[in-house]
């Protein structure tokens, strides 16, 4: 039983993971696809999918030139902390 209750916390908080990065709004605000991000990056395509989908962060050097790539500030990739 107590495995079953440590499950089902892992899973809601897995599935409840905090919002940090902006980068799939910003790829739509800016016209351009994941597909195309990832082969200016020089990344594999699954990797985007799981940034934009805050699945997984980006190294500061890839947020950077995804920054540039973009023509954005690198604050607006982020999720403020301030509401």
């Amino acid at each position: 039983m107590l495995l079953i209750a440590k499950t089902f916390a892992f899973s809601y908080f897995y599935s409840m993971a905090e919002r940090i990065n902006r980068i799939k709004e910003v790829l739509v605000i800016k016209g351009m696809s994941q597909k195309e991000l990832a082969a200016e990056l020089g990344k594999n395509p699954n990797s985007i999918t799981a940034m934009c989908n805050n699945k997984s962060q980006p190294h500061l050097k890839d947020l950077k030139k995804i920054a540039k790539i973009l023509d954005v500030d690198i604050r607006e990739l982020l999720v403020s902390t301030k509401e």
